[in-house]
């Protein structure tokens, strides 16, 4: 019996990566001095916000920083000068970069169906995302999504990342369950699936056909993980459902 369904966010509920990718480009095309086209500078600044984002998840630097440290690597792309000052840079990411990322943040259309037969069903559901828990609760906020869900949990709650298992493991004590009785949904086939299992939630990877990271198609899974191309699939493939 599923009692609580943990939902990644990023790639599964929000397309991030298309949002960053047209705000970059956008920025790129408006910069005169720019030393490459803007589909080769938004796959840098891809690498780079990969590369940041794990060193703010392993608590080598705060979030704010990780993205200065962004910023300090893209700006000579761009032909502008580097400020010294971090506050500088903040005001470059708040008045360069935020609004047009925001404008550019498209929530899936399978979502809003998922979210609605499941809460018809009464199964609990969480969001578990690696992301900043503001932005993460704006986006949610944004397409009206966040009433679905009873909370959203971030490692500033859990005082963990995903993949770790530690993560799941508070991600279930703060949701009053058992892991046994826990489902986690994402599309990371290692971060959201093989990791929820090996901390002994269900783990059930959402195959949109690309690959979150590269861009290209996904990669296959053999036939034990349990898959879905489609989150409108998800309920009738949850245990129990009879699927």
């Amino acid at each position: 019996m599923v009692d609580v369904v943990f939902f990644d966010l990023d790639g599964t509920l929000v397309d991030h990566r298309r949002a960053v990718f047209e705000a970059i480009g956008r920025i790129v095309r408006e910069a005169p001095g720019a030393t490459a086209p803007a589909d080769e500078l938004a796959a840098l600044w891809w690498t780079l916000e990969a590369r940041h984002m794990r060193e703010y998840l392993a608590g080598e630097c705060s979030f704010a920083e990780h993205h200065r440290r962004r910023v300090r690597s893209f700006l000579p792309m761009l032909g502008e000068p580097v400020p010294e000052s971090p506050g500088h840079l903040d005001e470059w990411i708040a008045e360069r970069y935020l609004g047009v990322f925001e404008e550019c943040w498209r929530s899936y259309p399978d979502v809003l169906p998922c979210l609605e037969e499941l809460k018809g069903r009464g199964t609990r559901l969480a969001v578990l995302t690696n992301g900043d828990p503001g932005q993460q609760r704006a986006k949610l906020d944004r397409f009206g999504l966040l009433r679905y869900f009873e909370d959203v949990l971030t490692p500033t709650e859990l005082g963990a990342a995903k993949p770790d298992p530690g993560a799941y493991a508070e991600a279930c004590r703060r949701m009053r369950t058992d892991a046994a009785h826990a489902v986690n949904v994402g599309d990371s086939l290692e971060g959201d699936v093989r990791a929820a299992a090996r901390a002994g939630l269900t783990g059930v990877w959402l195959d949109r056909g690309i690959d979150f990271v590269t861009g290209g198609p996904s990669s296959p899974a053999d036939g034990t993980v349990p898959r879905v191309e489609r989150l409108t699939d998800l309920p009738g493939r949850l245990p129990g459902s009879g699927a």
